[in-house]
């Protein structure tokens, strides 16, 4: 058993280190609203580390012990370097062991080579958390320039909740938003100790009530076929069957297509949209690693 000095050494721990972070070290928005605790906040870090408010806090108060997962997402949001990682376990009375870390990501050849092929519908290949490992000329025309964004931040899930472009294309972006949210849980519950998922949930947990609404809500349930209603700067309102094909030699990676039914006046305003990203020289995405 943990002594209760112990774990009022965990608490202390955990308080000191949260005070010295500030919220533009995780990648929090800054916000004009004055601060009453230097560093953050409870709640920034437990929506960071995806626990509870009330969990979080009764780890600093010294009124419950903390399991070895915990306390590695806990070493991960304070940024803790090799020793504090060590000393929060031992402070934890746990024994420090890494998580095994998922591998690289890369896009499937065969993937790949379809999406090459792909070149009078937008598509592009999702991989685990939503991350964007590759896409064609007309997704990139469809949605945004991928090309643009730093790797770490081709995300779908972070561009639908922190861009308002991104935003601002769905009709529909709540019913968009909660289906995302549910596809992110699903993975979440495949793989609960994904350090990646759990910063990406955190994060946006803090960026957006809604994200953090519907992450609590288990009502929500993911889709792989539908459609969106679209309102692009260029062609106006369209409205595509999206469908979401699953790699058979990959299960975490999955290709998203938006197409219209031929002579339909979605399918035109595709035409309208490849004619109007080739003039724009839009690039398509030779694939990359997450």
């Amino acid at each position: 058993m943990t002594s209760n000095a112990t774990l009022n050494g965990l608490g202390e721990f955990l308080k000191k280190r949260r005070s010295e972070l500030s919220p533009h070290t995780v990648g929090l928005p800054s916000t004009s609203r004055p601060r009453r605790v230097a560093g953050l906040r409870r709640e920034e870090v437990a929506q960071l580390a995806s626990i509870s408010t009330d969990c979080y806090t009764r780890l600093e108060q010294g009124r419950m012990q903390a399991s070895a997962p915990v306390l590695d997402t806990l070493a991960r949001v304070l940024h803790l370097d090799d020793d504090e990682r060590g000393r929060l376990f031992q402070l934890a009375g746990r024994t420090t062991v890494r998580t095994r870390r998922r591998g690289v990501q890369r896009i499937q050849p065969q993937l790949q080579r379809v999406l090459e092929d792909l070149t009078s519908v937008p598509a592009l290949v999702q991989g685990r958390r939503g991350d964007i490992l590759a896409w064609n000329t007309l997704a990139a025309a469809l949605v945004t320039d991928f090309s643009r964004l730093p790797e770490k931040h081709r995300n779908y899930p972070r561009l639908l909740f922190t861009d308002p472009v991104t935003r601002s294309l769905y009709a529909d972006w709540e019913t968009a938003g909660q289906v995302t949210v549910a596809q992110l849980r699903r993975e979440a519950a495949k793989c609960p100790e994904d350090h990646r998922l759990i910063a990406l949930v955190g994060e946006l947990s803090m960026r957006d009530k809604q994200f953090a609404q519907w992450w609590g809500d288990r009502r929500a349930t993911a889709r792989t076929t539908g459609t969106n209603t679209l309102i692009h700067p260029v062609v106006g309102e369209v409205t595509l069957d999206c469908d979401t094909l699953t790699s058979g030699t990959d299960p975490d990676q999955y290709m998203t297509v938006w197409s219209a039914a031929p002579g339909s006046p979605a399918h035109d305003q595709l035409r309208i949209l490849a004619s109007w990203a080739a003039d724009q020289s839009l690039p398509a995405s030779s694939g990359w690693e997450a």
